[in-house]
């Protein structure tokens, strides 16, 4: 099996286990904050990141990846901007409408798309633009339903979008730049991330709920269903590191709206939530984007992978034939009578003296 052929399965295996891990925490989180009244949103995805670092932990002490430490201005940015993200989305959740919210995560993959074209000089073809276009289109006629504004709001959701583009942007290119996997990366992050939420996540979730998180009843159901979230978001948590490092964020992106359309039809078959012709020609419509976005994606790689291979035989055939032209020009020189060099300390005659 080639090296590009290992590639494109552990993609499709990050890819999958993002899947399954997202909406598995999706339905474990909504059991959780629904039927057992845990509202507590920020305050639970601190203990998510604080079990993940642990578990990164165990998995370094068993030596089953490695510790490489780099830049930790970078991680510590990294981490708090990471952390801020999540906070400002849950306020966003907070001060708008669902509708309103829905609209603030699909104009992360257009606010994305927008910076790397203007910092990273990324050029994303019409084809992949008209497919983004219509995922859009689809995931906003399955899930906006109302659009209430507010001016605290919308601040607080444009917040969210700029803070969360930058921070799947530099998922990518720390990655890159350091050359650290996905694991380093995450390792070194958590504790910020952590951090971060431990200590706004009790004010912002007695902000959004009025009530405190300490005085909460925890029975042994709800304590359950914690447990098993934070052991689901070690695997988010991996998954969304190494999907974002192998592929890019807007195709994070897009994968994350294949999840909301996955947990809508979960939701109708398991959950019996409300359903509606409309959220079916929507969820239709963003699938076809999704199949022409990985579609239009492998061919633009196919058509890159051949002309790197074109460029590099190339390259090999020109050094080929300087190659040949040196030899030929060194059998020119010994096939000639050159007289030979009398040596320098005979001809010096102060060395005779």
């Amino acid at each position: 099996m080639g090296e590009s052929q290992r590639f494109q399965l552990g993609t499709i295996g990050a890819l999958s286990l993002s899947v399954v891990s997202s909406v598995s925490i999706v339905i474990c989180n909504k059991a959780l904050i629904s039927t057992l009244g845990f509202t507590f949103a920020t305050t639970l995805t601190s203990w998510h990141l604080l079990v993940t670092f642990c578990s990164l932990h165990v998995a370094l002490w068993m030596k089953l990846f490695e510790h490489k430490p780099f830049d930790p201005r970078a991680v510590m940015g990294f981490g708090i901007l990471n952390g801020t993200s999540i906070g400002l989305l849950n306020l966003s959740l907070g001060f708008n409408s669902v509708g309103f919210y829905q609209m603030t995560k699909l104009a992360i993959i257009p606010c994305t798309v927008l910076l790397e074209t203007l910092f990273f000089r990324k050029k994303f073809s019409r084809n992949i633009q008209l497919c983004l276009a219509i995922l859009l289109l689809g995931v906003g006629i399955a899930t906006v339903t109302d659009l209430q504004l507010n001016l605290l709001g919308s601040i607080l959701s444009l917040l969210a979008v700029v803070t969360t583009c930058v921070a799947q942007i530099m998922t990518n290119t720390i990655q890159k730049k350091f050359k650290v996997s996905s694991t380093q990366l995450l390792y070194q992050s958590c504790p910020y991330q952590a951090i971060t939420l431990f200590i706004i996540g009790p004010f912002l979730d007695g902000l959004l709920t009025n009530q405190n998180v300490f005085a909460f009843k925890y029975t042994p159901l709800v304590l359950a269903f914690i447990v098993l979230s934070c052991l689901i978001s070690v695997s988010v948590n991996f998954s969304t590191f190494l999907v974002i490092g192998r592929t890019s964020p807007v195709t994070y992106q897009v994968l994350g709206h294949l999840k909301t359309c996955l947990v809508l039809a979960f939701g109708y078959v398991l959950l019996r939530d409300p359903f509606s012709w409309r959220n079916i020609l929507g969820i239709l419509i963003a699938m076809v984007g999704m199949v022409l976005y990985s579609y239009y994606c492998t061919l633009e790689s196919q058509q890159k992978a051949s002309e790197a291979s074109a460029q590099l035989s190339q390259a090999k055939e020109g050094e080929a034939d300087s190659l040949i032209s040196v030899e030929n020009g060194g059998s020119i020189l010994t096939d000639g009578v050159v007289p030979k060099a009398s040596p320098v300390w005979n001809s010096n005659k102060d060395l005779h003296a």
